[in-house]
């Protein structure tokens, strides 16, 4: 018993664990200065672009906490880019929240850079050096998409999406990609005379220099090539003109429709939706009274490619599947001996006209 006596069991702070009166506990009180003392100590250590490259490096670690706190706790007011990337990785409304004080985070560095003639970038040496009335529009569609689809549902969701539009076209006029989700809401609204003319228009900014670059000019020069990456970068991405194509076939564009969408196929031929659209848009036009049989061909082929690339890319979108089968059994077997087993032959035997995949190309590679 003796050893007992000689211990002394006063751990006084063990009684504070629960204080009545809603107190925080003493070794909280120590954790939460620590924490404090930590993101004051980081947030003078890190630049803005630092930052978001640990918010890079964290999302590639699927480390998606840690990239929150790098990128919003630590500095919360500057770098947009940091919530253009978590507003990304999220859905719903908490996505909008992301998007939104993104834009906050922009309209204030384009304020701040509006003050001095060269720019606030040397007087304020935190805001945001790269920010354009582009950036702003992008953001813009980002929020009106998500109000397009996700939250679709939602009170006042249509009106929240035609004010995020406006919004968007108002700090970039010529965005393609906010005149294209102009034209998605005045269709959606039965607009359709002002949605093709919106459609057609966001299509002539791109299209045209997109086919310049599949077809270069001979004798471009350093400056035309450095042009031409300009005029690259605004193209819209793959998913948006995936649905530029579905637009123009439903308002009867369909040379333009597949231009569109031979394109995308350069840069990946292995996504079942262009290859459907293509089938989709050639068995419109199979209608027409000039050789018809032709198109009839061309949706044979296509709409098969897009069946097996079904199979093989293990793909969940029934609906795709059956609109796919039913078109097949409406066009028949084809004409041609061969055609009758096409359905039967491997993937990689459907025709020496489709562009390679990326691993056709490299197995190819690797065999050289």
């Amino acid at each position: 018993m003796g050893g007992q006596a000689k211990s002394k069991k006063k751990n006084k702070p063990r009684r504070k664990v629960q204080n009545s009166n809603g107190a925080m506990p003493v070794q909280e009180r120590i954790k939460v200065k620590m924490q404090e003392k930590a993101k004051k100590k980081t947030a003078q250590k890190y630049t803005v672009e630092q930052l978001l490259e640990k918010t890079e490096e964290c999302m590639d670690n699927f480390s998606f906490e840690m990239a929150q706190m790098f990128s919003v706790e630590l500095s919360p007011e500057e770098g947009h880019g940091k919530y253009m990337y978590l507003g990304q990785i999220h859905t719903g409304m908490e996505a909008v929240e992301y998007f939104s004080k993104g834009i906050e985070v922009m309209l204030n560095a384009l304020a701040q850079q509006s003050h001095s003639a060269e720019g606030a970038v040397a007087a304020v040496p935190h805001c945001d050096p790269e920010v354009t009335g582009k950036d702003v529009s992008v953001a813009f569609c980002s929020v009106a998409e998500i109000f397009f689809t996700d939250l679709c549902m939602e009170e006042g969701a249509a009106e929240k999406c035609k004010e995020a539009i406006e919004r968007a076209l108002q700090y970039n006029p010529e965005n393609p990609e906010a005149l294209q989700l102009k034209a998605s809401y005045l269709f959606s609204t039965e607009n359709v005379q002002e949605g093709r003319d919106y459609l057609m228009r966001s299509v002539s900014l791109w299209l045209p220099r997109h086919r310049s670059e599949v077809e270069p000019v001979p004798g471009v020069g350093d400056e035309e090539e450095e042009d031409g990456d300009h005029q690259k970068s605004e193209v819209p991405p793959y998913e948006s003109r995936i649905t530029t194509a579905k637009l123009l076939v439903e308002t009867e564009e369909y040379e333009t429709a597949c231009e569109v969408l031979e394109g995308l196929l350069e840069e990946d031929d292995e996504v079942v939706q262009v290859w459907y659209l293509l089938g989709w848009a050639s068995y419109l036009q199979a209608e027409k009274p000039e050789d018809p049989e032709s198109f009839k061909e061309s949706a044979r082929t296509y709409l098969i490619r897009a069946k097996k690339l079904y199979v093989k890319l293990s793909c969940d979108d029934t609906a795709l599947l059956e609109h796919t089968e039913q078109l097949l059994r409406e066009l028949g077997p084809g004409d041609q001996a061969g055609d009758s087993g096409d359905e039967d032959l491997p993937l990689e035997n459907i025709g020496d006209d489709f562009v390679k995949s990326s691993d056709d190309e490299e197995e190819d590679a690797m065999e050289h």
